[in-house]
């Protein structure tokens, strides 16, 4: 059986890609955010994943708000990167498990979600940064990806207690994936930003850091809120904390914290990162 090794959660703020382009990691302003991930780095080279199933946005690459599936599966051998608007720079395309990601789809299915299966899919950089992120260099990542988007743009939006059943049917599926793999589950964007609007540039710094917490022993206590109050909490675009909802629901039960980190501001968001081993993983042997 597959090995569920833990989950990664982190923003992904597009200015991190020209940071990164411009070597600004020891920058006064980006020191405090790249510093956050050195430990998270260090324990997936000790977990060894050989795939990340990724809970992310899509920023307008595939779907726009003429066409915007609530939950959209990538089902392709390799994903390729564009540059949707922001002026980073493109990574080579990127390595797909197209047999997992049909029985993720087959799971997801049976469990009556409704999803738009994407056997050509590209992506952006909600799921490229995360990536240069855990494993810097001018290389491709040493993992093959599952990308799943979910619409937190055009209303109405999926609940978080929608996206906790999302993140719980992949993970029963990881839990029936009968190969000899590795697993790491990524939930990326937010924390709390907004990005236009009357409150442009809101920050909610309590409520970010109480998600965070509620990540590690909690998680079901984010599912009381509807997605009018994550809006509320969290601005416009914290909706995004949807994904690390569902990349927590995924592993289950039990976890321990390996590395949390947050810093404000990286543009105008808030920027965190989580990284969870599961404390019951699936044994190779199992």
């Amino acid at each position: 059986m597959a090995t569920v090794v833990g989950s990664v959660m982190t923003s992904h703020v597009p200015a991190i890609g020209r940071a990164i382009a411009k070597g600004l990691q020891q920058d006064p302003y980006w020191k405090p955010f790249f510093d956050g991930y050195p430990p998270v780095r260090r324990w997936l080279a000790q977990a060894k994943p050989d795939v990340a199933v990724v809970f992310y946005q899509d920023h307008g690459l595939n779907f726009f708000l003429d066409a915007m599936p609530t939950f959209a599966v990538g089902a392709a051998a390799e994903y390729v990167n564009a540059d949707e608007g922001w002026g980073i720079p493109t990574v080579a395309p990127i390595r797909g498990d197209a047999s997992l990601s049909w029985h993720v789809i087959e799971q997801l299915v049976a469990d009556e979600f409704d999803v738009t299966t994407c056997q050509r899919m590209k992506v952006d950089h909600a799921l490229t940064l995360p990536l240069a992120l855990f494993w810097p260099g001018e290389g491709p990542p040493p993992v093959r990806v599952v990308p799943i988007a979910m619409n937190h743009v055009q209303h109405p939006l999926p609940s978080p207690k929608r996206a906790y059943a999302l993140g719980e049917s992949v993970g029963r599926a990881l839990a029936t994936w009968d190969a000899d793999v590795r697993v790491v589950v990524v939930g990326t964007g937010g924390l709390s930003h907004q990005l236009d609007g009357q409150r442009a540039g809101f920050i909610n710094k309590p409520f970010d850091l109480m998600c965070m917490d509620a990540l590690v022993d909690e998680p079901r206590k984010l599912t009381k809120y509807s997605a009018l109050d994550i809006v509320r909490e969290a601005g416009a675009q914290g909706t995004e904390l949807m994904a690390w909802i569902a990349a927590r629901a995924a592993l289950g039960g039990r976890v321990s914290k390996v590395h949390s980190n947050y810093h404000v501001p990286i543009s105008n968001t808030a920027a965190g990162l989580l990284a969870l081993a599961n404390d019951a993983p699936l044994s190779r042997a199992a």
